[in-house]
This record gives structure tokens, sequence and C-alpha cells, in this order.
């Protein structure tokens, strides 16, 4: 390329780049960018006041009297926590064993509502509250196919199953306060 090319070129960046209608390019592709990846550039819009009832008390000016008081704005929503990091205590009066062959209605019967069942073809996954569902990584599990019960794996005291069930018995978690340490061999060589 010639150099005066490439000066034609700087020039021609250098003359646009204070340009209002490239500005607004940039800001809106910035805009896209980030409404793709979450995020809002834009500021939210100021809460406007709502428009006077009829027949509401109005005072100077035409506001409504609960809005010269200072009404206080409702809480911010609660969102549930996202994942549990540590366990939780649980204590519940329903106890019971099941056993194999149950339906869903004797289970609930004796343990109360589950705190999620999932369906999947024949089989049903009933999950309970077990006091340890961060160290032991899973909910007390009933396993029913066909509407009966065939599985349990569970982890509280309270809960029993009669039944044979495919989990091992429960182990308590060990920790190493630095973590596990990977130790290898130097091979030896013939």
């Amino acid at each position: 390329m010639r150099r005066s090319t490439l000066w034609m070129c700087a020039l021609l960046v250098t003359a646009t780049l204070g340009c209002k209608q490239v500005n607004e390019q940039i800001a809106k592709i910035k805009e896209k960018i980030a409404e793709r990846r979450g995020r809002s550039t834009t500021p939210p819009p100021p809460p406007q006041a709502a428009p006077a009832q009829p027949g509401a008390d109005t005072a100077i000016g035409g506001q409504a009297e609960s809005e010269r008081r200072g009404k206080p704005a409702p809480p911010p929503p609660q969102y549930p926590e996202a994942q549990v990091t540590r366990d939780v205590p649980y204590n519940s009066p329903d106890t019971g064993t099941i056993a194999p062959g149950m339906s869903e209605k004797d289970v609930y019967s004796l343990w109360g509502p589950p705190g999620a069942v999932r369906h999947q073809g024949e089989w049903t996954y009933l999950f309970f509250r077990n006091g340890c569902e961060y160290t032991c990584g899973t909910e007390d599990v009933v396993t029913l196919q066909d509407g009966h019960v065939v599985d349990a794996v569970l982890r509280w005291p309270g809960h029993g199953y009669s039944g044979q069930s495919s989990s091992p018995a429960a182990t308590k978690p060990h920790w190493k306060p630095h973590g596990d340490t990977l130790t290898v061999k130097p091979q030896s060589t013939p």
C-alpha cells in the first residue's frame, strides 16, 4: 500500500472519530453486546407516581394524601437461594418406615409431602429433606415404579426403609484442611 493511501485512511479515521453518527452506532453496538451478555447499560427509568384515583383525598398540587405522606416503597422481591452451601438441621414429626410395594399416597401419609417430585415414564422420584443435603450430596430419595415403592436412598434417621436399598450405608464426609494431595512415585528407568 502506498504511503499516501495510508495517510488518507488515517485522516478519514481522525475526521470521523468525533462524528455524532459514528458515536451513536458505537453506542448501539455496545448496548446490543451488553444486552446479549445479560447486562444493562441504560439506567433504569425513574419511578413514576401513580395517577390520583377519583374520589381519593387530594392535597395541594393534585397529589393524593398517601403520596404526600411518603408511603414506603414495597420491599424488593426475595429470590430463593441458588445453591445450598451448608447443611441446615432438619427435624420433623413425620417419621416412619416405608416398605417395598407401598403406594405414593402411603409414603405421603407417613412422611408428609416431599420437597420435590420428578416423573420419568413409569418412574417417580420423591425427594425429602434430610438435614445433610450439602455433605451427603442429595436429599432422601424414594423411587417408585408404576406408583409403588421399589427403592429408597435415605440419610435422615427418622426415615426408614424395610427393603434392600441400592445405596451403600452412609459414610461421614472427610475433610482435609489443605485439601487432598496427590503424590506420584517417580518412575524408575530400567
